[in-house]
């Protein structure tokens, strides 16, 4: 996909908003020396915080599952001990 641009956003990278009520915009910064800028309409705002919170329940009942795995692997091996 040579046309996908990858910002990978980790807990040490600042993020600030800035509501821009003159564009009815908001502006979130990623980084410092050279920000990556993400520009979300307003009418927009409702769906973006609806597919990072399918994301994270997505995250939440992945970890849950390995989670789980890790359980039973544990108990098959102290059975086995």
């Amino acid at each position: 996909m040579p046309d996908l641009v990858r910002v990978h956003l980790t807990d040490g990278v600042p993020m600030r908003p800035l509501a821009m009520p003159f564009a009815d915009r908001i502006e979130i910064r990623f980084g410092n020396a050279f920000p990556a800028v993400l520009v979300v309409d307003r009418d927009v705002v409702p769906q973006l915080r609806d597919v990072l919170d399918q994301g994270w329940r997505a995250l939440q009942a992945s970890a849950a599952r390995q989670e789980g795995r890790h359980a039973l692997a544990e108990e098959a091996s102290d059975a086995r001990d």
